[in-house]
């Protein structure tokens, strides 16, 4: 049965109550909102809180190779504080020591100037990402999309993630440049097996959530 379409809403600012903003990555978003609905009915007001950067959709990167008749894709560690200074009365399961890192296929913000090129912003934007975390240069027109963007925390942030793949030539890798930020430096780069990649997602060893979806796309584009 397919699904039926979805509801058609206008969503209308009352208020902004936003607080002053007082620097820093990420800006507090209020707002007192009203919904209007396809049959002209209106909502009561309610407040909603949101966050907002200036730097809003990311891109996220298969980067694979053949080796011995198999397909490897690069993986590289993140220091990922948000994951470690989880409140102790919010951790329902235990945390394995290593919490604070994940392993993460190479990812990045789309820097102003990238979304407004469109597509081939995101293309070059991945390409860019792909050169700083990896160490491999591409041609951004190499950049193959991997399926439709999606939003990663639609409740919190605005953000889309939007997928691509590329097959990389390992000769040509050099220390990656990284973007000189504290949280990027020494981490680690490393080949792994596709099929070991995601045996590694279903154990929770993999637990970021858009590399599990870039891979398991990744792993069906290959079966077709």
């Amino acid at each position: 049965m397919p699904l039926p379409p979805l509801p058609i809403v206008e969503l209308q600012v009352v208020e902004d109550l936003s607080p002053v903003a007082s620097g820093g990555f990420l800006r507090l978003s209020r707002h007192r909102l009203r919904i209007k609905r396809a049959d002209g009915s209106e909502s009561p007001p309610f407040v909603y809180d949101s966050v907002h950067r200036v730097q809003l959709d990311a891109v996220v990167v298969v980067a694979h190779y053949l080796e011995g008749g198999r397909r490897f894709v690069f993986l590289r560690s993140a220091i990922r504080p948000p994951t470690l200074l989880r409140p102790l009365d919010c951790r329902p399961l235990p945390e394995a020591p290593t919490l604070g890192s994940l392993w993460e296929l190479p990812a990045g913000l789309v820097e102003p100037d990238e979304c407004r090129l469109g597509a081939a912003g995101l293309k070059r934007s991945a390409a860019r990402e792909l050169e700083e975390e990896i160490g491999i240069a591409v041609d951004p027109e190499a950049m193959q999309p991997l399926g439709p963007a999606n939003f990663p925390s639609a409740g919190v942030i605005g953000e889309r993630h939007h997928f691509f793949s590329v097959e990389v030539d390992t000769s040509r890798q050099v220390t990656p440049s990284e973007d000189g930020s504290v949280l990027e430096a020494d981490a680690l780069v490393a080949g792994i097996d596709l099929d070991e990649a995601l045996a590694l997602v279903r154990a929770g060893v993999i637990e970021d959530g858009k590399t599990e979806i870039a891979l398991r796309r990744f792993a069906e584009l290959l079966a077709q």
